[in-house]
């Protein structure tokens, strides 16, 4: 079986990737951003399964999910996370995602899911999916943004630039621009990439 890792964590993937090749019938693949996933099953696919980590560059969210299944010619395309929340993980299996993996899961666990979504079936943690996501307390950086600069916020994170940005929101570009600027501004952050960390940290996107 062909498994393509794409995750733009280089720790991420060298341990997922040396876990899998203990495997004698599975072969790993890798890529560090979306775009080098899409390269990937071009150039080497259709794979037996696509991981996507929820938050490498250009990812897109389910977006992204979307056009990987597509580009995989239909075989199986799954998520892996150490942020998502529940809420997101139901939704890209609701949105055809062969499963859900936690990046906590211990190791002959990943394998087992692994072998499980390549042969078709859908997977996910049960006790992922049941327990009781923790209350959190909003931050108070939230109130200070807009939801046009949260959802800039979003693409930042999400590895866009201010075109992509500015195309997905219907925007001008000089326009993104500025709701970049602010939101430093208001983040107290020295440029976009700072912006994005501390939104991510604070919860904000």
């Amino acid at each position: 079986m062909k498994i393509l890792i794409a995750d733009d964590h280089d720790l991420v993937r060298e341990a997922l990737g040396s876990l899998i090749e203990k495997e004698p019938d599975l072969e790993v693949d890798h890529a560090e951003d979306f775009d080098g996933a899409q390269a990937r099953i071009d150039a080497a696919g259709p794979f037996d399964l696509v991981l996507l980590d929820w938050t490498m560059p250009g990812m897109r969210g389910l977006d992204g999910l979307a056009d990987a299944i597509r580009l995989n010619d239909g075989k199986p395309v799954a998520l892996m996370s150490g942020t998502a929340t529940r809420s997101v993980a139901e939704e890209a299996l609701a949105a055809g995602a062969a499963g859900f993996l936690p990046k906590t899961m211990a190791s002959r666990s990943l394998v087992s899911a692994i072998r499980f979504m390549a042969m078709g079936e859908q997977f996910a943690p049960v006790q992922f999916m049941t327990e009781k996501e923790p209350e959190q307390a909003a931050s108070p950086l939230a109130a200070k943004l807009t939801e046009r600069e949260r959802q800039v916020l979003e693409g930042i994170c999400a590895g866009q630039s201010n075109k992509e940005i500015a195309r997905d929101l219907d925007l001008q570009e000089v326009t993104v621009k500025l709701h970049v600027k602010t939101a430093c501004r208001k983040l107290g952050a020295r440029n976009r990439t700072q912006a994005a960390m501390i939104a991510k940290d604070e919860g904000l996107v």
